[in-house]
């Protein structure tokens, strides 16, 4: 069931936010991003180049393979690219989607480890954004909605969970902007 946010760029109290359950302090911090923009950010012009050459794969863990590759490739439409056994922990299982652009989403199962359900942690992950056309984006939402998956639409994102708790959002916007804004 999709639930829409208002037009504006700020949540607001009534609306179901995509995130912790935690609702701390609200500081007035502009004022500190104002001081670490004028400290650490450089015009487009100005920067070094990455030395990186982008994302290779994110990784996440999965308690059902098939559950994963079902929801994965069946329902967003990433294919799956590859599957083999994980170097590091003999019968589990690594396995690869192809999210666009030269990337790819990982995925490990730890067979016998009794690992807990997701959660929160600072350092940890808190959400996977994937750019998509907007007509693939459209698509997709309603192909989730079909499927009985609860989302939460908000300008040009959609976010949902997938199978094990892992936290994804859906952007129709170009790689490199964010609220129609060039952050690359």
């Amino acid at each position: 069931m999709a639930t829409d946010a208002t037009s504006d760029d700020q949540p607001h109290a009534d609306q179901p936010h995509f995130g912790s359950q935690h609702d701390g302090e609200h500081p007035d911090r502009v004022d500190e991003w104002d001081r670490l923009r004028a400290e650490h950010l450089r015009p487009p012009g100005e920067r070094p180049p990455s030395s990186a050459a982008g994302v290779h794969h994110q990784a996440l863990i999965s308690s059902d393979v098939e559950r994963t590759i079902g929801f994965y490739q069946g329902l967003l439409e990433f294919p799956l690219t590859d599957l083999f056994q994980n170097r590091d922990y003999e019968g589990s299982t690594h396995f690869f989607f192809d999210i666009g652009n030269g990337n790819a989403l990982a995925f490990f199962d730890f067979p016998g480890l009794g690992l807990d359900e997701y959660s929160e942690v600072l350092g940890g992950h808190h959400h996977l954004a994937i750019s998509m056309p907007e007509d693939n984006w459209r698509r997709i939402r309603d192909k989730l909605a079909d499927a009985g998956v609860d989302t939460w639409e908000h300008q040009t994102s959609l976010y949902f969970t997938g199978p094990d708790g892992e936290r994804i959002e859906l952007i129709s916007e170009p790689l490199g902007t964010m609220y129609g804004k060039q952050v690359l």
